[in-house]
């Protein structure tokens, strides 16, 4: 759906959930910009028990200037209704008859959705949603500092202060958007009520410490989910405590933040482990966190014959000791690869994509590399280059292994991915797109590697970067350069027969 396929509707109202969050607000105070600059009068509202009472979202509609409306008894039955940052028949937002009826969310769906409808759910916040698709009408936000403040308080307040951003379009926001900082400061330093303040007290005294695995499990009470932040990141301080998961329950949802400080744990994947099926998790190395959907565990929790309270206790307990046994972790600077079970395989003439950086920017320039899998910071120097993968996916590489595994292609590089993964310098802000630096590229077929599937899960740290490690699961494979047998990696197994063919 296109923001410019709401334009044939005259009589518009925006909806957004019942216990409206910054998010919500945010999104649906830009929606309403954006309408009334194509000419159209729309109505902004909420419904439900409570108007809102928050001091950081008073704040934010005063100072914003929100035109947000309490209707709980709202009647009339417009042209077009659009829910923001829900889905129409969702529990936390009440009914509104309309003739016809437009979803924009970022959440899982539970809903048969309309024709009308965008849901992104891999994306940090409607506010980057509605942004995104600003953006793609060609209307540039650009001078206004309120709806820019608006939308990045959106997504702080819905990433826990932008320690769960994981996708790249979220971090595109952030560094797009103009934004009041004195006014961030003002909602952000206004997010804890004195009895939000006792339901940490009381959570951090109720901790349960596993000495095995050194993380700590807390759960406390239902509250604004920034408050898990406050709470895992305070527990964080503690010796002996390598990772902390702070959540609570609800019937709506279950919450929970996820927080590390060893290089052996990366918190957004203990948060995707923890979701996994059952809801939805992501963010930075450290910091992450993550929604489950109560409706999922029905029929477990029906099963066990527990209170859904109990059963998420037990499950995070499971989960977590099954992710801690799960794992082999290699050191590849520390590993000679042992090929005699392994089968020699070269690259097969596949298209990919290649950017000498000192193209983009120039040489000892400080950039950051955008792309799903995350971002990578590094200085440009003459011998380095990008590689892109067939998915997009891209990774550094000198100029001496290029040439010994790669050759020039004879034809233009184009191709489409869901993300252009871009370059930013550090110093400036500059950012830029990769694709139309690249040169088409294809295996030179002199390098080869051994490989085999992997038969359990593993933590691969590189030779090329010892703080972060690569993620392998069973079916991927591990495979290691034929001429440098510390040089190991992942590769996905499904694109492992695109990739590569076995030697003759």
């Amino acid at each position: 759906m296109k923001l410019s396929d709401l334009l044939k509707y005259d009589d518009i109202v925006i909806q957004c959930h019942d216990n409206p969050d910054a998010d919500a607000l945010a999104s649906g105070y830009a929606l309403y910009w954006y309408l009334e600059k194509m000419g159209k009068k729309p109505t902004f509202i909420y419904r439900g028990r409570n108007a809102i009472q928050k001091s950081n979202l008073r704040i934010m509609i005063l100072r914003l200037s929100i035109p947000v409306y309490y209707e709980p008894d709202f009647r009339e039955v417009p042209e077009l209704l659009v829910t923001v940052d829900c889905q129409y028949g969702q529990q936390n937002v009440t009914r509104t008859e309309a003739e016809h009826v437009a979803v924009i969310d970022h959440h899982q769906c539970t809903v048969d959705l309309p024709e009308l409808s965008e849901v992104r759910s891999n994306i940090g916040s409607c506010s980057t949603v509605i942004w995104d698709m600003i953006r793609e009408e060609g209307i540039s936000l650009d001078g206004d500092n309120i709806i820019s403040t608006a939308l990045y308080y959106g997504l702080y307040t819905d990433t826990n202060k932008l320690s769960e951003v994981a996708h790249p379009l979220d971090r595109d926001m952030i560094d797009a958007l103009d934004y009041n900082k004195s006014v961030i400061m003002e909602m952000s330093t206004s997010n804890i009520s004195l009895n939000e303040l006792k339901i940490t007290g009381k959570a951090i005294l109720d901790y349960q410490y596993f000495r095995n695995h050194r993380y700590i499990l807390i759960k406390a009470e239902r509250c604004d989910p920034n408050i898990l932040g406050v709470i895992s990141d305070f527990s964080m301080e503690t010796t002996g405590v390598d990772l902390c998961i702070a959540y609570y329950v609800s019937e709506q949802e279950v919450k929970f933040s996820v927080r590390s400080c060893t290089k052996e744990i990366h918190a957004n994947e203990v948060a995707a482990f923890l979701s996994k099926g059952v809801g939805g998790g992501g963010g930075h190395l450290t910091k992450a966190g993550g929604t489950i959907r109560p409706e999922k565990l029905a029929p477990l929790v029906a099963a066990k014959g527990v209170s859904l309270d109990e059963f998420v206790t037990e499950e995070f307990r499971t989960r977590i000791d099954r992710y801690f046994n799960l794992f082999k972790i290699i050191y590849a600077k520390e590993t000679y690869m042992d090929i005699s079970e392994m089968v020699k395989y070269e690259k097969r003439p596949q298209i990919q994509g290649c950017v000498k950086l000192a193209d983009v920017f120039p040489v000892n320039t400080m950039v950051e590399v955008r792309t799903m899998e995350g971002d990578v910071n590094f200085r440009i120097d003459e011998d380095k280059y990008l590689i892109i993968g067939i998915e997009g996916e891209v990774y550094p590489i000198a100029k001496a292994k290029l040439e010994k595994s790669y050759k020039l292609a004879n034809q233009p590089y184009n191709r489409v991915f869901e993300y252009e993964p871009q370059i930013k310098n550090e110093v400036t802000g500059e950012s830029k797109g990769v694709l139309k630096y690249a040169k088409a590229i294809t295996s030179a077929g002199r390098a080869r590697i051994y490989a085999k599937p992997i038969e359990t899960y593993v933590k691969l740290f590189t030779v090329w970067d010892e703080d972060k490690y690569y993620s392998g699961v069973p079916g991927d494979y591990i495979a290691v350069r034929e001429d440098d047998h510390h040089d190991i990696y992942i590769i996905n197994g499904r694109l492992f027969d695109q990739l590569y063919k076995e030697a003759e």
